[in-house]
């Protein structure tokens, strides 16, 4: 008796359910867990726990799965399953005691769409590490890190100052103008120049790396990932986020493009000509992969990287001022007493300003700007919590998770400057703090994010009283994207001598 002669004596309906239930028992087979695999809520075939992930705030989610299943459990996206981990001590053991295990990156395929080559972001193996050793050392041959960097910071941060005093303590909202004062700044080190805050075409661009970054973080993508091959076919707003990019990208080329015209081999001026110098010097190396493409990703991926996440986070900052009246004026109160009214702020000056050092640490602690982070993948097999996790398993750290770890934040959800201070009032460092991720792959943005957000942020607070203007409640609601960002918002930036 064969299997045909069985399948013709089926009827239409009798051969549907067969075949449903055929489909579903070799799918069942095909993504059940192997033995000690970590575990997770039951999942729907062909669709897995895709669909439970259709939330503006998918962090949210996890952590009631945390609840459930612990540290350590897993979620099936279409084909592939995914190792979420979760709290600082399961972050630890994954991303410090083991970290060479999570040195991959896997390949969504809406990034594959929206670059022609992995950039630094996304690259692995030795291309990934000849990239990352020529931007770190690119990026300290510029500055980062170093004294020249604060002169940098410092001239455009009166260019800032100056553009919220214009608003003369009217209501604005400041979402552009940071931005741009920020983003000014990896455009100096990566483009050679920055933008005048009046630029419309350069505004525009920001508008659109902003609305990539909400796009990113959009169930849209999540769907397009899992099911690219239908998805690249149907209508969505994953095709906005390949739209805005493309543009994005457009700019860029234009950039590199100009920087090809005018290089000169003897002086290179910025991170773009010393990458056009070293493609030349690693033709006979194309495993590399210096080449334009790559660089273009590169530059997107320092984008996002150097402005992006650092000017959400002030964002968060002044929110969190005007929220939080007594805290900035104690923030006010140290800069009087250290720097007074006139003398500019320097990095060597935080040693003496325990508090605003604090409050810089727990606006990130709270703004929490990358919940979820980018995904890892396994490039050897490892065990976290007791589970197994085979070799090209992706792996996903929640920071919202560590950053809000019950068992290492005396309170947690509360903002609270007092985690980062001792009794006696000086600064304590956490090893919970990880905003920036930690491990081999942690973000390369953060020295000068460090940078940034302690100059930015006290010049601001030197000069400005922050509220919010009459009649108006300001909220921590938020929009969640590949970063979590404030809804838009107004406030007042009152010049503090007009208060004296």
């Amino acid at each position: 008796m064969s299997v045909w002669w069985l399948w013709e004596q089926l009827d239409a309906r009798s051969a549907l359910i067969f075949v449903v239930v055929l489909l579903f028992v070799s799918d069942y087979l095909k993504h059940r867990d192997g033995k000690n695999f970590p575990p997770g809520p039951f999942w729907v075939p062909f669709v897995g726990d895709l669909f439970k992930m259709a939330s503006d705030h998918p962090h949210l989610y996890m952590a009631k799965l945390t609840e459930k299943f612990g540290n350590v459990y897993s979620l099936r996206f279409g084909g592939s399953k995914i190792v979420i981990v979760n709290g600082y001590k399961m972050a630890k053991e994954a991303l410090l005691t083991q970290g060479y295990a999570l040195t991959g990156r896997p390949q969504p395929a809406a990034y594959d769409r929206i670059y022609k080559i992995p950039g630094l972001t996304l690259s692995n193996g030795y291309t990934w590490k000849e990239h990352k050793r020529f931007t770190l050392t690119t990026l300290r041959n510029f500055g980062v890190g170093k004294k020249s960097l604060e002169s940098i910071i410092m001239e455009e941060a009166k260019f800032f100052v100056e553009a919220f005093e214009e608003e003369r303590g009217q209501p604005f909202n400041p979402h552009y103008t940071i931005n741009n004062a920020i983003s000014n700044i990896i455009c100096l080190i990566v483009l050679g120049h920055r933008f005048e805050y009046s630029d419309s075409h350069y505004r525009e661009i920001q508008h659109l790396i902003n609305r990539g970054i909400v796009l990113e973080g959009s169930w849209w993508t999540w769907v397009y990932n899992a099911y690219p091959r239908i998805m690249r076919y149907l209508p969505g707003r994953h095709n906005e986020l390949f739209s805005v990019y493309g543009k994005v990208l457009v700019f860029l080329r234009e950039e590199i493009r100009n920087h090809k015209e005018d290089l000169d081999p003897t002086s290179p001026r910025d991170y773009i000509d010393t990458y056009l110098l070293e493609i030349e010097k690693r033709k006979d190396d194309p495993a590399a992969a210096f080449n334009d493409d790559a660089l273009c990703s590169n530059t997107l991926d320092l984008f996002v990287a150097g402005s992006e996440t650092t000017a959400t986070t002030l964002r968060w900052a002044l929110l969190f001022m005007v929220l939080n009246p007594q805290i900035q004026e104690k923030v006010q109160a140290e800069i009087d007493s250290v720097l007074g009214q006139t003398h500019l702020p320097s990095m060597e000056d935080k040693i003496n300003m325990p508090y605003t050092e604090a409050v810089v640490h727990e606006i990130q602690r709270m703004g929490d700007i990358v919940p979820l982070n980018l995904f890892k993948m396994t490039v050897e097999d490892m065990t976290i919590g007791g589970y197994a996790i085979p070799k090209d398993t992706a792996v996903l750290i929640n920071l919202n998770s560590i950053l809000k770890d019950k068992s290492e934040w005396e309170t947690p959800n509360t903002f609270n400057p007092a985690h980062f201070l001792t009794p006696d009032g000086k600064f304590r460092r956490r090893e919970a703090f990880m905003p920036f991720s930690a491990g081999k792959r942690s973000c390369l943005g953060e020295p000068l994010a460090r940078i940034e957000l302690f100059l930015f942020f006290t010049c601001l607070l030197q000069k400005f009283t922050f509220c919010a203007p009459e009649g108006t409640n300001l909220t921590l609601d938020s929009i969640s994207g590949f970063t979590r960002a404030p809804v838009p918002y107004k406030i007042c930036a009152i010049p503090r001598h007009q208060i004296a």
